[in-house]
């Protein structure tokens, strides 16, 4: 028999809205005599599909003058970690490649990305960021992996 809690924790969440970016802390790189420091920001992105996941992601923020009013074209780089933060609950089925995030980077060409890949042999949630734009893309990425426990299979659509 299952317990009421596994039957309703899936239940409640599907019912929560996503949480966006959250600032988690930043740091300063350079120094800039007008307008702000250029940064490194560390962001935290709940996976709207996926509770108890949280990722983390860090990347530069261009500074200056530029950067104040939101024309600066941020560099091409970020870092992720996803982790299990909470009890892994399915809000719906999940498509085997997704995106679960996006950023505006630049003023209309670039964007920073999350993608959520489904590993179904291991059981496992694969998270890439990466930078795309319009014209050329970046080739700089990062990975991280949320294995699941292999009581609870992923649901794929």
């Amino acid at each position: 028999m299952t317990p009421p809690s596994r039957v309703l924790l899936p239940l409640l969440l599907a019912f929560l809205p996503p949480v966006l970016a959250q600032p988690v802390g930043e740091v300063d790189t350079v120094f800039k005599f007008f307008g702000p420091d250029h940064k490194i920001v560390v962001d935290a992105h709940d996976d709207p599909k996926v509770g108890g996941v949280t990722c983390y992601v860090s990347r530069a923020k261009t500074g200056g003058i530029s950067g104040a009013i939101g024309v600066a074209e941020d560099r091409s780089e970020a870092a992720i970690a996803c982790r299990q933060v909470g009890p892994i609950a399915f809000r719906e089925p999940l498509a085997q490649q997704e995106e679960m995030f996006s950023e505006r980077i630049s003023l209309i060409f670039k964007r920073l990305r999350v993608v959520r890949m489904v590993d179904t042999q291991r059981n496992a949630l694969v998270y890439l960021t990466y930078a795309d734009r319009v014209i050329e893309g970046s080739p700089q990425n990062s990975i991280t992996v949320v294995p699941v426990d292999r009581a609870t299979r992923i649901p794929v659509k």
